[in-house]
């Protein structure tokens, strides 16, 4: 069965079948290459004291500070050492006062209490023994596992941003259109949303409605990890693109959805490329956008995939008479939902003047709870 055959996906569907089947980097085990702290350390501004020295004066006998070698003082009976946060403590010490504990006197320090001893410690091994497994094999990549395995001496550079080629569509886009031409907004969106998205935007010329161009464009994006298209992917005589990415031998992940705006979307690989083909009205090639590339990016650099969704109150009903669901300009107002009179999937103005696109079953919605997507 041809993909133009199949039955249509919902959007849930065709998201979890896209992050899928893109392979994505996983982070290694990670282990402790020492006890963590490899030593005792302060837990906070003070001194470091022996506890059995109660709340007699103490004279100082030097500072510490994080990093410092703690075998150049010993704190003996009567004495103490000032100490910062982080660094080790000195030999003969069994506690830290805080500052906020302390009081100068003419005999020395003085402690407003009687310590304990272990008061202001993060003992030796007390996060971690040397050998121990902190992170197992095969977890999501993020930021905190990035310098955890930095702590332990491992290497792990910093990812290069994605790279997303943004290509709109069609013969009728001019720079400088007669009435029956359009000038192109889907490249500068799409381009401004991946910016947003973390993503290094290429955009790249304009593609005509031409089979054979539509195939030299295709075999020449090797600056491209993701391709955006707009247009060109319904079933109209001049939408190419999904015949000749056949042609061209690449695997169809899907070809239309259960969704309004945004059915006649599709995606592939291509030469171990992603590529994302768009409807060319605007407000569907921005919520497709808006839905897919954030799960596609958040899998090529090994993340969890967002979540997209949240949850508010639409104060107003919105018409709904097709078979599919349906997202909806609104303003939003803390968590209330005003959905503004939009004449459809080509009305940019009202997506534009919009702050979030509501849920709408098929059917229609009174007012009430649904969930929505922002608009970034």
């Amino acid at each position: 069965m041809g993909a133009m055959a199949q039955p249509l996906l919902s959007l849930d569907e065709a998201i979890l079948l896209l992050a899928e089947a893109i392979p994505t980097p996983k982070l290694g085990a990670i282990l402790a290459d020492r006890d963590d702290p490899a030593l005792d350390r302060s837990s906070m501004d003070g001194i470091a004291v022996r506890a059995s020295d109660g709340v007699a004066p103490r004279r100082v006998l030097g500072t510490l500070f994080a990093g410092d070698d703690p075998a150049s003082v010993r704190v003996d009976p009567g004495t103490c050492v000032r100490i910062m946060t982080g660094a080790a403590l000195p030999s003969g010490a069994d506690a830290v006062v805080p500052v906020e504990e302390i009081q100068e006197t003419p005999g020395g320090l003085v402690v407003k209490g009687a310590p304990c001893i272990g008061d202001w410690i993060r003992r030796r091994g007390s996060q971690a023994r040397k050998g121990d497994l902190l992170v197992p094999e095969g977890l999501p990549i993020n930021a905190a596992r990035v310098g955890l395995r930095a702590q332990v001496g491992g290497r792990y550079g910093i990812p290069k941003r994605i790279r997303v080629g943004i290509a709109s569509t069609g013969d009728e886009l001019v720079l400088d259109p007669q009435p029956h031409q359009i000038r192109d907004s889907n490249g500068p969106m799409m381009a401004a949303l991946a910016h947003a998205l973390g993503a290094e935007v290429h955009v790249l010329p304009p593609v005509p409605d031409d089979p054979a161009a539509i195939a030299t464009f295709l075999k020449g994006l090797e600056s491209t990890d993701i391709l955006l298209t707009a247009g060109g992917v319904s079933m109209g005589e001049k939408d190419y693109l999904p015949k000749v990415l056949q042609q061209l031998g690449a695997q169809i992940l899907f070809h239309r959805i259960r969704l309004k705006p945004g059915k006649p979307m599709l995606a592939a690989f291509l030469d171990g490329r992603i590529i994302l083909c768009l409807p060319g009205n605007p407000v569907s090639a921005y919520m497709n956008t808006r839905l897919f590339l954030p799960v596609v990016l958040a899998r090529l650099e090994g993340r969890t995939p967002p979540t997209l969704w949240r949850m508010g109150r639409l104060i107003a009903p919105v018409a709904n008479p097709g078979d599919r669901p349906m997202l909806h300009p609104c303003k939003r107002r803390g968590d209330e939902l005003v959905p503004l009179a939009s004449k459809g999937s080509a009305d940019l103005v009202r997506l534009a003047q919009g702050d979030v696109c509501a849920w709408i079953p098929e059917g229609g919605m009174q007012a009430g709870e649904t969930k929505y997507l922002e608009l970034l």
